[in-house]
C-alpha cells in the first residue's frame, strides 16, 4: 500500500533548484523562465492538498458544514486526530460516489465507513454538517444519514474512534465530556486494537456476503447465500481456560489486544479465551487490526511502518472458505477449482452451468413443465459439515427424494457409510472434491432463464439472417432495374437514329453499344 498524504502540519516545499548567490548579499541571480514555470506548475499541483489539509481540524463544532471538492481524487480530510495518524473525511468511491470514512493516513486504508450500504454522490449538492448530529445529505438521490444526537462537538481520538461528545459541568464546574455516539459501536468490516466488539454488533465484509457475530460462547462467521437465512461456516468456541462463562452473567465481547491476540471476555479483565496471532506478546509500534475479507476469511494485520503484514488467518485452507470456486463449483485440495458438471469449464472464477437462483426449486404444477435439471456427482462432500443440517436415511434414493420433494431444497449430499443426508437449503455454492465415490451429490439447476436466453438468442439470430437475405434481394433487384433502364434508354436512342424498330444487325449493334456503355460506366464508378 502506498503512503497516503504527507504530514501537512509540517509540510514544506523543497524545490529541485536553488537561487545562486552572488558575492554581494544584496543581489541574487534571477531564476530563468524554465525555473519559474516549474515553480508555478508545482505550486498549482500541491495547492489543493495544502488547502484540504488546512481545512482539517481537530474538532468540529455546531454549525460546521462541508461539500466535496471536485478536484480531489481520493480523500478530502475534514477532521484529524492529534497524532495525524488518522483522518475523517470524504472518501471517493468509484470516482462518482462519496463515503464518510475514517482512514489510517500512512497506508490510505479505510478503517470505518458511515452507512456503507448506501453511498451518496461526489457532488457539490452533497453536504455534510454537524448540528449536534453528524449528517450527510444528498437531495438528488434522497440519501440521508444521521447519528440522531444532540452533542456539542465531533472529535477523532488517537485510536481512530470518531466520537460525538457533550460537555457537562460536574460539581466542581469542570466540563466532563460525555460520549453520545462513537464509530466503535458501529463497525463495518474492521476492528482495531482496544475496540470492543459486542453481541449486538455485526462485522460485515465489503461485498455484504459474509458477517461475524458472537454467540453465547463462540465467535461465528456466517454466509448469506440469497436464501433468506445465514449459514455458519466457521466457529471458534471459548476454551475457558483462565475464566469460565457463567450463564446469566451477561453476554461475551471480543477485543483486539495490542500484544497480538484476540481476547474473548464476559466480565472483568480476565479473558475466557485467547486466539493468538503471529505477533503474540511481541512489542509492535504499528497499528493492529482484524478484518473480515471479501472471501469470507477473518485476518489480522499490523502496520510495519511501510506496509500491512499478515498476522493471523482464521481459515487456512482455501477449500474451507465458504465459496472459493463460486456457484456449482468443486474445490479439490491440492488441485484447485473445477465444476460439478463435467461438461462445463471453470473460467473467470465461476462455472457457466450455474442456473439462476430461485426460491422455488420444483416444477411448475400448473403447466406440468419440468424446468429443473438434476445433476448427480460422486466423490463430493459438503463444506463445513459440522454445522450443516442433515437427516439420516437408509439409501441414496431416499436422500434424493427428501430433497426432490422439498421445493426449498437446492441439493443434497449422501454419505453411504454413515447414512447422513446433508440438506442444502441455500443456492448451491462450492462443494469439496474427495476420492470417495460413496459420497454422492444430488443438485437441482433451474433451466428456465437459460432457455429464455437461448430462445431469445436464436430469435435474434433468425431475425438478423432474415434481414440480411432481404437486403441481398433488394440489392439484386435494384441492380437489375438499373441495367434494364440503361438498356431501354440505349435502344430508344438507336431507334430514333434508324427511324424505327431495330432488327437484325441493328439489334446486335444495340446490344454491343449497351455493353460498351456498361463497361465505361462501371469503370468510372
Amino acid at each position: 500500500m502506498a503512503p497516503f498524504l504527507p504530514n501537512f502540519q509540517s509540510f514544506s516545499l523543497s524545490l529541485p533548484f536553488s537561487f545562486k548567490m552572488k558575492r554581494s548579499f544584496n543581489s541574487v541571480t534571477r531564476p530563468n523562465s524554465a525555473q519559474l514555470l516549474f515553480l508555478l506548475i508545482t505550486s498549482f499541483l500541491i495547492w489543493p492538498c495544502i488547502e484540504a489539509a488546512a481545512a482539517a481540524a481537530e474538532e468540529l463544532l455546531k454549525g460546521f458544514e462541508a461539500t466535496p471538492n471536485p478536484s480531489i481524487p481520493f480523500f478530502q480530510p475534514l477532521l484529524n486526530d492529534s497524532s495525524t495518524k488518522f483522518s475523517f473525511g470524504f472518501l471517493r468511491v468509484n470516482s462518482t460516489q462519496l463515503a464518510l470514512a475514517v482512514l489510517h493516513v500512512p497506508s490510505r486504508e479505510p478503517l470505518w465507513l458511515a452507512n456503507p450500504s448506501t453511498l451518496s454522490r461526489w457532488s457539490d449538492r452533497t453536504k455534510v454538517f454537524f448540528n449536534g448530529s453528524l449528517v450527510v445529505s444528498d437531495p438528488r438521490t434522497r440519501m440521508f444519514w444521521s447519528t440522531e444526537t444532540q452533542g456539542d462537538k465531533l472529535v477523532l481520538l488517537n485510536n481512530s474512534n470518531l466520537q460525538i461528545q457533550k460537555s457537562l459541568d460536574n460539581s466542581n464546574n469542570v466540563n466532563v465530556p460525555t460520549v453520545l455516539w462513537q464509530s466503535f459501536d458501529f463497525p463495518t468490516n474492521t476492528l482495531v486494537e482496544t475496540q470492543n466488539f459486542t453481541s449486538t454488533m455485526t462485522l460485515l465484509s465489503s461485498n455484504g456476503l459474509y458477517s461475524m457475530r458472537l454467540g453465547n460462547d463462540f465467535i461465528g462467521l456466517y454466509a448469506k447465500f440469497d436464501s433468506g437465512s445465514d449459514q455458519i461456516y466457521w466457529k471458534h468456541k471459548a476454551l475457558q481456560a483462565k475464566a469460565q462463562i457463567i450463564e446469566g452473567n451477561g453476554p461475551i465481547h471480543v477485543q483486539v489486544d495490542p500484544d497480538g491476540w484476540l481476547g474473548m471476555y464476559q466480565n472483568g479483565t480476565t479473558p475466557v479465551d485467547i486466539e493468538s496471532f503471529n505477533s503474540f506478546q511481541r512489542s509492535l509500534d504499528g497499528l493492529l487490526m482484524v478484518r473480515l475479507e471479501p472471501d469470507g476469511n477473518l485476518k489480522a494485520y499490523y502496520w510495519s511502518g511501510s506496509s500491512w503484514v499478515l498476522d493471523y488467518v482464521a481459515i487456512r485452507e482455501t477449500c474451507d472458505l465458504p465459496s472459493p470456486c463460486g456457484s456449482y463449483g468443486l474445490c479439490t485440495p491440492g488441485s484447485g477449482c473445477s465444476c460439478l458438471d463435467n461438461s462445463t469449464e471453470f473460467s473467470s472464477g465461476e462455472c457457466s452451468s450455474s442456473g439462476p437462483y430461485s426460491n422455488d426449486m420444483c416444477s411448475d404444477p400448473k403447466t406440468q413443465k419440468n424446468d429443473i435439471k438434476v445433476l448427480r456427482r460422486g466423490g463430493v462432500e459438503v463444506p463445513f459439515k459440522e454445522w450443516m443440517r442433515y437427516e439420516t436415511t437408509s439409501s441414496l434414493k431416499e436422500c434424493e427424494n427428501a430433497c426432490g420433494n422439498n421445493c426449498s431444497c437446492y441439493g443434497a449430499v449422501y454419505n453411504n457409510a454413515s447414512g447422513f443426508c446433508y440438506i442444502l437449503d441455500y443456492p448451491i455454492q462450492t462443494l469439496l472434491g474427495t476420492g470417495d465415490d460413496s459420497k454422492v451429490g444430488y443438485f437441482k439447476i433451474k433451466e428456465e432463464a437459460n432457455k429464455k436466453k437461448i430462445n431469445s438468442g436464436l430469435g435474434v439470430g433468425v431475425g438478423l439472417l432474415g434481414g440480411a437475405v432481404l437486403c441481398l434481394i433488394g440489392a439484386v433487384g435494384f441492380g437489375s432495374y438499373k441495367i434494364w433502364k440503361k438498356k431501354k434508354r440505349v435502344n430508344r436512342m438507336l431507334e430514333e437514329e434508324t427511324g424505327g424498330a431495330m432488327s437484325g444487325p441493328y439489334k446486335d449493334l444495340a446490344s454491343a453499344s449497351f455493353r460498351s456503355i456498361e463497361m465505361c460506366s462501371s469503370g468510372h464508378r
